[in-house]
């Protein structure tokens, strides 16, 4: 008799618990999971129970795992959630908007915990509503894994308060997921980021400081004066103190006196802390001088840069604006940054040139040209216009004008002046025709194609011709060959640097040959030329992609280098070398002439220091391999193969000549006199007390070798 009264019980208990868990969803608090936890939802009802439904986007009732695991949603707890990119029918949309309220409970723990997922919008949330206002708020990550957040309720203990689930958002990632609503003493350990933080601030200093944290998940960050944004951007804000990774800035000298709202959501509470206002940049004492700074290369003092922008020189100035996240070490947030040189060697960082319009328009790549004749119509004072233009992610190729020297930009009304598949779009002058040129990459049928675009003003285009095979950031120029103003080749290339010589008539580039050519070997990407170089000078500098790991700053810049069209054996092909001006910094000079080089007797010079331009000249003898070493970086001509390291280099009257670029974290190497340019990362890095050139597998003859040391830039 009392097993079966023991099995009678067990039974009845199991089919107590379904009801228990309905309880749960629809009570003010029911007991659930660790002891003393309250379960306030679980979502695994057959429909929402006591909560208030409005609007269309959650329906009648939680949605299945198995239905919202179809778009990748995961981290729930058992079988139902709340998931608003699934409608009624089960299909998915993310424009339905409503709310999801709960009943009043009593506040009996120190925390409310739960999982939530979906979009990162303040719009796409969960709130705690006390007296029925937002207390907290917290949202979703812009991804589909449910995390762990809690509300942190300890001084409302005893109150009565609601939640509010929220979805009043529309288009990208405008759904909001919950699951697992508890009622806890303790604190769950992972980092509690908020959303809905609001902070006043009178701009009374330079700087808004930003604490970041590199890799974890991105805040979103809104600045608005009088109602109206004046900068969204996000950023990875750090959590605590002790994980910041560099300091990022805003610069708010254009807003100061006003009062701004400054909005983050998805930040923790000792992060929106750490967000001051300051006229001094933290770790500033330190920029240029970081163990991977580059020191003969330009770098942007913080964040990340990729496609040199806007190249263009004016009354002494080179400009180059770049591709620049100013408020993380990734790609992200693009604006143009902005620096100039008087020598092309001497850079100084300027403020940020052009912002993004909003979250989503971002300020894409793009070029600068001079409007010496004033065709637009911009000019105001006695500077001549510089007229940039760019990729709006939002709106298309976009027009601005600078009456500043380039210092800020004002955008034309008009914008956007082309729309269209594609981006980048680059404005050359063409004399002959007396008309502007606008080159733009263009998917078209499904293919990538460069884009000709005619005008007389810079404010209408009127679209002329296409190139099939060239893929974002086209370039379009005119050289003299070997040195011959009369006999001159039009060159087009994009990102790639591949090239293509032949002629162009203002509206269409003809190729004189078959497929591309090429010079540019390595870690190099997106290179642009300044328009308007005196002389008639071709100056090019492209994306260095090379990564600073555990730098404030990553990635940076070529030297800058000089084009110019050579006829060879097998043609007429580009050339490129480093700029003359690198002579400047020049401190310390080593040679070495007509030495015999054999596997065991190399040509050693004793140097010091950790940046270097080294030249060597070889006659290839029976050599396999010939080289140089420097500090422990071995650049290598294949005898047998006619490759320097992974680019084909042809001896020129059986002679290579080898020319070496040497910065703290990465080197050019260069072949020829500039028949290849090799950009790449340096291995071995440090201080450098030998040069050597070398021979392999044979006898080789050093004609000449020169050392110069050189003296950084950023040397004050």
């Amino acid at each position: 008799m009392r097993k079966f009264m023991q099995t009678l019980c067990t039974l009845a208990f199991a089919m107590m618990l379904p009801c228990l868990a309905l309880q749960a969803l629809n009570a003010n608090s029911g007991v659930a999971g660790a002891a003393g936890d309250i379960l306030i939802a679980d979502f695994e009802g057959k429909d929402y129970g006591d909560w208030e439904v409005t609007g269309n986007a959650f329906g009648n009732a939680p949605v299945k795992g198995s239905q919202a695991s179809r778009h990748t949603v995961r981290g729930f707890v058992g079988k139902g959630l709340v998931d608003t990119y699934v409608d009624r029918d089960g299909r998915f949309n993310d424009d339905n908007t409503g709310t999801l309220t709960s009943p009043e409970f009593k506040i009996e723990r120190d925390y409310i915990t739960f999982l939530i997922g979906g979009g990162a919008h303040d719009t796409t949330c969960m709130q705690l509503l006390l007296d029925e206002k937002v207390a907290a708020s917290s949202s979703g990550e812009d991804d589909e894994k449910l995390v762990q957040r809690y509300f942190d309720v300890a001084k409302h203990r005893g109150k009565t308060a609601k939640l509010r689930i929220v979805d009043d958002q529309k288009g990208g990632w405008a759904h909001i997921n919950v699951d697992q609503i508890v009622q806890s003493d303790e604190r769950p350990k992972t980092p509690n980021f908020l959303s809905g933080q609001e902070k006043e601030m009178t701009l009374m200093r330079r700087y808004i400081l930003f604490p970041i944290q590199n890799g974890i998940k991105k805040a979103r960050i809104d600045v608005s004066i009088g109602g109206r944004s004046v900068r969204e951007f996000d950023a990875e804000i750090a959590v605590s103190k002790d994980k910041v990774s560099f300091w990022a800035f805003l610069d708010i000298t254009a807003f100061k006196g006003k009062v701004a709202i400054l909005k983050v959501n998805g930040v923790t509470q000792d992060g929106m802390g750490m967000i001051v206002q300051s006229n001094a940049i933290r770790g500033a004492g330190d920029f240029y001088s970081e163990p991977l700074r580059p020191q003969f290369h330009f770098s942007q003092k913080i964040g990340w840069n990729n496609d040199g922008n806007g190249m263009v020189y004016y009354d002494g100035e080179w400009h180059l604006y770049f591709q620049h996240n100013p408020y993380g070490w990734n790609w992200g947030n693009m604006h143009w940054g902005h620096a100039v040189s008087h020598d092309l060697v001497h850079w100084e960082q300027l403020p940020i040139a052009i912002y993004n319009k909003k979250r989503g328009d971002w300020a894409f790549s793009g070029g600068g040209v001079l409007d010496e004749n004033n065709t637009a119509g911009w000019q105001t004072g006695t500077e001549k216009v510089i007229v940039a233009s760019w990729t709006s992610t939002g709106r298309g190729e976009c027009i601005a004008y600078s009456n500043d020297r380039g210092r800020s930009f004002t955008e034309y009304e008009g914008n956007p002046v082309i729309k269209h598949s594609g981006r980048d779009p680059k404005i050359v002058w063409y004399e002959p025709g007396k008309h502007w040129v606008l080159v733009v990459y263009d998917h078209h049928e499904d293919a990538p194609y460069m884009a000709f675009y005619n005008s007389a003003n810079l404010r209408e285009w009127q679209f002329q011709s296409r190139l099939k095979g060239y893929y974002e950031c086209p370039e379009l120029f005119e050289l003299p060959v070997d040195g011959d103003t009369h006999k001159t080749r039009w060159v087009v290339f994009a990102a790639d640097a591949r090239y293509a010589i032949g002629k162009f008539d203002g509206k269409t580039f003809t190729p004189e040959h078959e497929g591309k050519h090429r010079v540019h070997y390595g870690n190099y990407y997106a290179s642009q030329l300044f328009s308007n170089a005196p002389d008639g000078r071709k100056v090019q500098i492209g994306w260095a992609q090379i990564a600073m790991p555990g730098m404030p700053f990553n990635q940076t810049f070529s030297f800058p280098h000089e084009l110019s069209l050579r006829t060879t054996e097998r043609g007429i092909r580009m050339f490129a070398e480093p700029v003359k001006e690198i002579e400047k910094i020049y401190r310390k000079k080593q040679t070495a002439k007509k030495k015999n080089l054999t596997e065991d007797k190399p040509v050693r010079l004793d140097v010091s220091g950790d940046i270097f331009d080294v030249t060597a000249t070889f006659e290839l003898g029976d050599a396999q391999v010939l080289g140089l070493d420097i500090g422990g970086n071995r650049i290598e001509y294949s005898v047998e193969t006619g490759r320097l390291q992974d680019a084909r280099l042809k001896p020129v009257d059986g002679k290579v000549t080898i020319r070496v670029l040497i910065d703290r974290p990465m080197m050019e190497i260069i072949g020829n006199h500039g028949r290849v340019f090799i950009t790449r990362p340096r291995e071995k890095k440090g201080k450098v007390k030998t040069v050597e050139a070398f021979a392999v597998g044979g006898r080789a003859n050093l004609v000449k070798i020169e050392v110069n040391e050189l003296e950084s830039i950023w040397k004050k």
